[in-house]
């Protein structure tokens, strides 16, 4: 596949190796194929990931669940379940697991900048004895992510230090943000859908959808 408007395109290994290098022994060592402690640890303290899928046409998507610290549950060390809570019903997530279970997942603990990467294969479980104990304020979780654990690795911190995303003195000013409603009324772009009927519904949403 190629692109019109990118003139120097990278197509392959050797070339991006003479280009980038080869990673360290450190680097080539640090991953495991299953959850240790250390890595049960940080799960237990996370309470946002970020997961990768894509379909059976490799068509990709990244989608954030978030809770929290703790929402992750560990059965052992080879699978752990994420539990699936009120969203916009596209499940993207889940009906590209259902073609095609590869999924990435990325743990993030709030002002820790290293992070934990895991990889494996997915399913979409309703194993009740399971999602119970993921109930939270009173609600049961319908669908779970079940995961079986292939590669777990911590990333390293460079990209959060670029960017200092933990730092409070480098975030914009609530006035410079940008607005998820408006953004929402000019993608739909649809008469009698104004930017204050979408700002009403994402607010009772939020109020009362998020379990």
């Amino acid at each position: 596949m190629s692109s019109a408007k990118f003139k120097h395109i990278v197509h392959t290994e050797e070339e991006l190796r003479e280009l980038l290098g080869y990673p360290s022994e450190l680097v080539k060592q640090k991953a495991i194929d299953y959850i240790d402690q250390h890595c049960r640890d940080y799960i237990a303290k996370t309470p946002l990931l970020f997961i990768g899928t894509t379909d059976e046409h490799g068509l990709c998507d990244v989608s954030p669940r978030g809770d929290a610290a703790g929402f992750v549950l560990v059965l052992d060390e080879k699978h752990l379940v994420i539990p699936e809570r009120p969203g916009n019903r596209r499940w993207d997530t889940l009906l590209n697991l259902m073609s095609n279970g590869r999924i990435g997942l990325i743990f993030l603990i709030p002002g820790l900048e290293e992070t934990l990467r895991i990889n494996g294969q997915a399913y979409v479980i309703r194993d009740q004895d399971i999602l119970e104990q993921m109930t939270a304020y009173g609600k049961e979780p319908l669908i779970g992510i079940g995961v079986e654990v292939e590669e777990c690795y911590i990333h390293c911190a460079k990209a959060f230090k670029r960017s200092k995303v933990w730092n409070a003195e480098t975030w914009i000013e609530p006035d410079s943000r940008p607005v998820a409603s408006k953004i929402l009324a000019a993608h739909v772009n649809q008469a009698g859908i104004t930017e204050t009927d979408i700002e009403q519904s994402l607010k009772e949403s939020y109020e009362k959808r998020l379990y």
